[in-house]
């Protein structure tokens, strides 16, 4: 009988515990959605003002306000980035962080319409970083409000991580140790799903390759000049031919940013950028050192003088099966979002437009968790946080189910109310598992015995940056 008592006591208890666990989750949900319009303005002002990376200073100086008035510590301008930020509320431990991103791209400004239409700037949230940034915060300030509703000891903080579209703005918080402050790291980015997986990413390495030469009538007296041009297009053939003999993983990506000023003047300056990208990053440095070698032919042959300057570098991402499995878990509870009659129409009609795939539009109401696919096709500097402490994802329907990132219809739909719920979804999430996080030590100490093991005891971080200082020009050209 006793025993018995025992049993039906630890019940109770486990089912109080249960409940309170889930009225905590009810009440972020619902503090999220009484701002939703807050949160939809801010993230709207912060598309319109498209700014690139390592330029964002009216975009990062809005989410810092925001969470200052939210009762946050700001510390700005960490890690030698004027844009790049850490707020901060509570103390001790658990360290649970939070990521958040507001660079746009260059070269495409559009118009939140379903038909191609320049807003006459020359860049635009074709990644959506301002629905990246203004969720995660939302995400801490319901988190921030939990913990100071329930005085929930331990550590919340929201990284403010500017240029992640190349600039590799995380790899310098990183190397100035600043994650290294947090036990877990949570993120987000825009999709076309709302998916969670335990998957990785591209190891990338971005540079710009400049060549001098000697400039000349090039009718009159060509043989008196050098060209600077010749020499990015010899390096370029060089790289194609390489092509065939990298693994097929690989992926090396080039756009010529100078090639001279008019057809009659032999170029005296020409200048080209890489990128290099692979599964291993120890792929990514032998192909970036026969690049190099690529370049350094390319000179020699044309009689002229070249440079390189190292942009960007990140790793692969080192995923974590057991934090996907806790923000999977919290991503079904939210659940994905109905597209309303207006949005349905906007779909349609820019499902149409050419470089869009034919999906289902349901695909925004649905969750998909644990993909098989092994690797993202893209890169971030995410990667080399998850090698500095356990770090988890997701991502949720900002866009029109079948939009590529890198278009200007993901520009057009993150302009939306289709991307602001998303949004929502996103910001939801990352505050359930947070809670869990804070709630749950133990959940911290298995993802953290995963990561060490994956990560490998002896591991040293070595930035594929080597020294180099923040490149906050690298989007002048």
């Amino acid at each position: 009988m006793i025993r018995k008592n025992i049993v039906v006591c630890l019940l109770a208890f486990s089912s109080f515990i249960a409940n309170a666990q889930d009225l905590d989750k009810k009440k972020a949900i619902a503090r999220i959605s009484k701002l939703e319009s807050t949160y939809g303005q801010i993230a709207n002002k912060i598309w319109s003002l498209a700014e690139v990376g390592y330029k964002e200073k009216q975009s990062s100086l809005l989410l810092q306000e925001t969470l200052k008035q939210a009762g946050f510590t700001i510390e700005a301008g960490v890690a030698d980035i004027p844009t790049a930020f850490v707020a901060t509320f509570g103390q001790g431990k658990p360290v649970v962080g939070i990521m958040a991103e507001y660079d746009a791209l260059p070269g495409l400004s559009q118009d939140s319409i379903p038909v191609k239409r320049s807003l006459g700037g020359n860049s635009g949230h074709a990644c959506g970083h301002h629905l990246f940034g203004t969720g995660s915060v939302a995400a801490a300030i319901a988190v921030k409000d939990w913990m100071k509703e329930t005085g929930q000891k331990g550590t919340l903080k929201l990284y403010g991580c500017p240029a992640e579209e190349g600039g590799a703005g995380k790899v310098y918080m990183v190397r100035a140790g600043l994650f290294a402050q947090a036990d877990v790291m949570l993120h987000w980015h825009p999709n076309d799903e709302n998916t969670v997986a335990a998957s990785s990413s591209l190891a990338n390495k971005a540079g710009k390759f400049r060549f001098y030469g000697l400039s000349s009538h090039a009718a009159a007296s060509p043989e008196r000049g050098r060209s600077a041009l010749d020499a990015v297009e010899a390096m370029d053939y060089m790289v194609n031919m390489m092509r065939e003999h990298v693994p097929a993983s690989t992926r090396i990506h080039y756009v010529i940013t100078n090639g001279g000023k008019a057809p009659n003047i032999v170029p005296d300056f020409a200048e080209v950028y890489y990128y290099i990208r692979s599964p291993n990053r120890n792929v990514v440095f032998d192909v970036w050192d026969r690049v190099e070698k690529a370049a350094e032919g390319a000179a020699l042959g044309t009689g002229t003088k070249f440079e390189v300057e190292l942009i960007s570098g990140v790793y692969e991402i080192l995923p974590n099966e057991y934090l996907a499995g806790v923000m999977a878990a919290n991503l079904k509870t939210v659940g994905g979002y109905v597209l309303s009659p207006t949005e349905t129409a906007f779909a349609k009609q820019l499902q149409q437009t050419p470089g869009m795939e034919a999906m289902d539009l349901n695909t925004t109401n649905q969750v998909f968790l644990n993909r098989p696919d092994p690797s993202s096709g893209g890169s971030t500097d995410v990667g080399d946080v998850s090698w500095a402490v356990p770090t988890i994802g997701l991502g949720t329907a900002t866009w029109v189910p079948g939009t590529s990132a890198h278009s200007w219809q993901a520009v057009a739909s993150g302009g939306t109310s289709i991307g602001r719920k998303g949004m929502m979804v996103a910001a939801k999430t990352i505050a359930l598992s947070a809670i869990d996080l804070f709630k749950n030590p133990k959940m911290i100490q298995e993802a953290t015995e995963e990561w060490t093991k994956k990560r490998g005891v002896d591991f040293q971080y070595k930035s594929l940056l080597g020294t180099r200082k923040p490149a906050l020009n690298y989007r002048d050209n």
